[in-house]
Parts: C-alpha cells; structure tokens; sequence
C-alpha cells in the first residue's frame, strides 16, 4: 500500500509535538508539586525567625535596629509569598497550555487517519494502537498525574490565597493584586510590634502610657474632623449656644484673624484648635488656643518631595485649602488643592509629608481627612486613578489602597459603627460603598447615585442616606444585602451634606431651602426656605439643627415634626465652613476670622 508522504510527514510533526508537550507538561507537574511541598513545609508568612524578632523587640521596643531587621525580614517575606503565587499561576497557565496541545495533536492525528504500512501478517498498523492503547498503564499513570497536580496547584493557590482569613491587625500593604486580605497573617506579625509610642515611661513616680491612637471615647471628647466624630455631623457635647451677635460682641467671646484664605472647617482636640490657609504662593496650618484665640504657632506648608510646580486651577467656592485638617491628638494631618499632604505632631513640627499627585478634578480638591486609629483615611476620587487610601500616621507610608471605580468626587468619608464592625462610607456616582477602614476591602456597595458628588453622607440607626443634586436623596439599609428603603427626589443638595438621627434626616439645599424627612420611611414632615444660599453642613447638637447660611447668619431649629425656629443669630461676617462644637461654644470660621461663641 503506498502513503503520500505529506500525510506521514504530518504525522510526524504532530508526535514530535505532543510528545514534546507531554514532556513540558510532566516538568511543569514536577515543579508544581515540589512548590506545593515547600510551601507546606515553610510558610513565607509566618516564620520562626520573625516570631523570635518580635518577641525580641517587644522586650526590647526602643530598639531601632531590631525594627530594622523586622522590616527587612517583611520586606523577604512578602516578596517570598508573591513569588510563590506568581509560580502557582504561572505553572498551572502552562500546564494547561501543554495539555491542550497535547490533546490537540491527538486528535488532529485521529482525523487524519492515514494508515500505517502493513505488517506481514497484511493488518494495517495504526501509530495510536501500537503506541497509546498498548500503552495505558503510561496514559492512565499521567493523566492522574496532571489531575493531581492540577489539585495541588489550586490548592495553593486557594491556600495562600486564603491566607487573609482571620482579622487583620494592621491592614494590607498590597493594592492592586486581586486579594487584599492575602497577606493579614504577616498583619497579624506586625499587629504585635511594639509601637514606640507605646513605650510605658515614668515621671514623678507616675506610670503614664501613650498610645498609638486614642480610644474611642476619647474621639468622641473631641472635635477632631470636619463634622465631628466619624464625620456624620452628630456632636454629643452640651451647653451649646443659641444667642449671639457679632455686631454688637454678644457671646462672642473672641475672634482671631486667620492669615491666610480657607474654606475648611476648624478641628478641636483638647483646647486647641487647627486650620489651614492657602493662596497661590504660600500654605500654612494653624493652632489656636481655644480659651483665648491666639495663634500658638503656624506651620509653614513647603519642600515637599514631588509638589507640583503649577498652582491648580480651583473655583471660588472650593478654593486651595477646602478640605479639613483630622487630628488623633499625637498629629495633625492636612492636606491642599495641590495633593500636598502633612502631619505635624502637636507643636507644628513636620513629621512627614508627601505629594499624592496633583489632583484631577475642575472645582479643586476638598475632600476632608479623617482617621481611623492610626490610620490617616484620604479620598481621592480624581478624573484619573480615583482611590481611597490608608496611611500611617506615623510615617506616611502606604497601609493599603483600594481603586474605585467611580467619578470625580467632592464629598468626604465617614466612620461608623454598625454594632458588628467600623465600616468607612462613600460617596461617588455612581455608588454608595462600604470599606473596612483597616485594610480598605470592600465590604458592599450599592448603585444610588449620580452626578457631580459633593455632599457627604449621614447616618444613624443603621441607614445611610445620600444625596445629590439632579440624582436622588436615598436612604439605605446597611448590612451583607444593602438596600434603598425609601428615596425622593423633590429636594436635593450639591453642597450641604445631610445630617440624621433615630428620628428625623435633615438636609438643607445650596440654595436655602431647608427639609425635615421621617428617617424610616421618608415622610416629609416640613420645609422652610430661609431665603439665602447655604454652603455649610448643617450639625444636630442637643436635639436642634445649626445651619450657617453663606451671609453668616446661623438658624437654629429644634429637631421635631413641626418647623420651629429657636433663633436666629448673625455673625456679621460671610461663611462657607461648617461649626464645629465644644462644651459650652461654638468655633466658626468665617471669610476672615474665627469666632468663638460662648459665655
């Protein structure tokens, strides 16, 4: 019988090729399996050599060096792991790739079928019989083989990438690589370093020991971001004002000169309160005594590594120090229209700072800083790279950072606790999102929201409540399946956030209008018009409702189903910013002063 040689030359090729397959399939089957074994056997993340160094160092906690080693065994470690995973990934692509071809030129050879010569006994010989079927026991032996290895490949995978399961202690340092919670064990490490704030000192027999971060209680005591603690425009201080005149100096106990412009609202921790001015050739933070207004010291705002060298177009309204400074009351945190960002410790000393990019946006940037712990929370939803990330307090370096996939956003982040975790809220079209404010996981989102975002968002008895104008004003029941329970959109706010507690959601629009919702189920109980546009965030403190128009008058209205004004009180001066609140006063930031109202 005489056979073309293309046929046979095809064949021929197809054999060397599978054969040439197999052999890279069963070397990368070798290389998964040792991988599998030595991760077994030394877990890159939690090894002997850095448990011995933190208990080392935490004997030992001022010791520098030791720190040092730490870090460089972290830095291993981590590099350890993602090589691991990159081999995983890798050699089970190329597994696969090899299997595929392997069963491709099989069956491209069965199609084929072109008839072997005959053998003397006139039967013709097929290459399949004589090799394959003659051979099971070397089929059967390596497609186990791949079986096997393909299970280990993903159970390393799955291993490593469950290596995040339990609460992390410090949040990731690794954004971007598809698992954030991957590396918590090494968190877990590095959740039981000694900070050396805490270094427990002794003076006049006195055993006093400072913490990395205040207790919540003591957050509370303060007024240490823009609306308050958490940021949700609820202040639980008392003996809150609700007369004065800035004319004639009634209750006014002082006001002080702020050198340079700044729409962001005063941040009070014990009795000092900080601000920040800028203009086009200079920035400045600020700290005031509360009790007499004077400056104590002014931080200038310069050199920093990768500032950008044009001034950033902004908006009257917005202008180049719009969002508000955050404290923990070891360090101040500010940040400008130009991305500059820096902490100060308590006496204006630069700690450290940073450039995050000019950012990309048409108003100017104003979102306000807020701090969970020791982690310094930014939102940066910009035209390009929209992100939030957490920093470290301390030294400025990056803990985690989530993208977004979201528009520009103006608005700025809240903190709340929903009685099973602290969960950090924003707000950018097209979404409401929950983020867990140790390593930045998403924790739900939810589709409620449109347009150019500048409202924050308020909260109370476990619903959310976000607006903006031309969108909607929602409400959403938070939890595993967030949900909106009830919505409207007669009236709207682009500036003003909302403010809510058990009872009443209350929202004031830029252009004035004023609106009393039932929180549960959205009921409309009043609306009054005050005539002036508002730009200020209103605050609900002892059951009233402080709202500062942009003429400087302040309407304050007690919190109930029935409009009713309590007073009215002028401060003589224009504002934007929103008060901020102690026992017995109210700070207000005005276009060129700060007031302080009390007896």
């Amino acid at each position: 019988m005489k056979i073309g040689k293309s046929p046979l030359n095809t064949i021929k090729f197809l054999e060397n090729v599978s054969l040439g397959s197999a052999v890279f399939a069963m070397v990368f089957c070798v290389l998964i399996i040792v991988n599998y074994i030595q991760i077994k056997r030394a877990d890159p993340l939690n090894t002997p050599a850095m448990t011995m160094l933190i208990e080392k160092l935490q004997n030992d906690p001022a010791n520098d060096q030791l720190r040092q080693e730490i870090r460089t065994l972290d830095l291993l470690a981590r590099k350890a792991f993602f090589t691991a995973q990159w081999q995983v990934r890798t050699g089970g692509y190329l597994l696969f790739i090899s299997i595929l071809i392997l069963a491709s030129c099989i069956k491209t050879i069965e199609l084929i079928r072109v008839k072997l010569p005959e053998e003397p006994t006139g039967k013709p010989v097929l290459f399949w019989e004589t090799t394959l079927l003659k051979r099971k026991w070397l089929v059967y032996s390596g497609t186990g083989l791949v079986v096997l290895t393909l299970l280990l490949a993903w159970l390393t995978h799955n291993d490593l990438g469950n290596t995040g399961s339990r609460e992390p202690g410090a949040g990731s340092r690794y954004p971007g690589t598809g698992n954030r919670d991957t590396v918590s064990r090494m968190q877990d490490a590095r959740s039981r370093i000694p900070h050396p704030a805490s270094v427990t000192s002794s003076a006049d027999s006195n055993t006093v020991e400072e913490t990395s971060y205040p207790s919540w209680k003591e957050v509370k005591a303060n007024f240490p971001c823009f609306r308050g603690p958490g940021s949700i425009g609820v202040t639980e201080r008392s003996g809150i004002p609700t007369s004065w005149d800035g004319k004639s100096g009634k209750n006014i106990k002082w006001k002080t000169a702020i050198p340079l412009p700044g729409n962001n609202s005063p941040v009070i921790w014990n009795d000092r309160i900080y601000l920040s001015g800028a203009n086009e050739s200079k920035r400045e933070v600020y700290c005031l005594d509360a009790l007499t207004g004077k400056i104590i010291w002014t931080s200038t705002v310069d050199k920093i590594p990768g500032e950008p060298s044009q001034v950033p177009g902004v908006s009257k309204e917005t202008g180049l120090a719009a969002p508000s400074l955050a404290t923990e009351g070891r360090r101040v945190y500010a940040i400008f229209a130009n991305g500059d960002l820096i902490a100060l410790d308590m006496d204006g000393n630069k700690v450290w700072a940073k450039n995050l990019g000019m950012p990309a946006n048409h108003y100017g940037h104003s979102s306000s800083l807020i701090l969970y712990r020791d982690i310094l929370i930014v939102q940066y939803d910009q035209r390009s790279g929209p992100a939030v990330m957490g920093l470290s307090g301390k030294t400025g370096e990056q803990v985690w950072k989530t993208p977004r996939n979201v528009k520009i956003s103006w608005a700025s982040p809240s903190l709340v606790n929903t009685g099973k975790r602290m969960e950090l809220l924003l707000a950018a079209e097209p979404c409401v999102a929950s983020y867990d404010p140790l390593t930045g996981k998403e924790l739900w989102k939810l589709d409620c929201i449109s347009g150019e975002v500048g409202p924050s968002l308020a909260y109370a008895n476990l619903i959310v409540y976000s607006v903006n104008e031309y969108s909607t004003l929602s409400a959403i029941r938070t939890g595993e399946n967030p949900k909106v329970i009830w919505e409207n959109n007669e009236f709207l706010s682009d500036v003003p956030s909302p403010v809510a507690n058990d009872d009443f959601l209350f929202l004031v629009t830029s252009y004035g209008t004023a609106v009393c919702y039932d929180a549960t189920v959205g009921t409309k109980y009043w609306e009054h018009d005050f005539g002036t546009p508002v730009y200020s965030s209103p605050m609900l403190a002892e059951g009233k409702f402080y709202i500062m128009d942009k003429k400087g008058l302040m309407h304050i209205i007690k919190a109930g189903k029935d409009f009713s004004q309590i007073s009215e009180c002028q401060l003589g001066e224009g504002s934007f910013c929103t008060p901020a609140f102690t026992n017995g006063h109210i700070f207000l930031r005005a276009d060129k002063h700060l007031y302080c109202i009390g007896k």
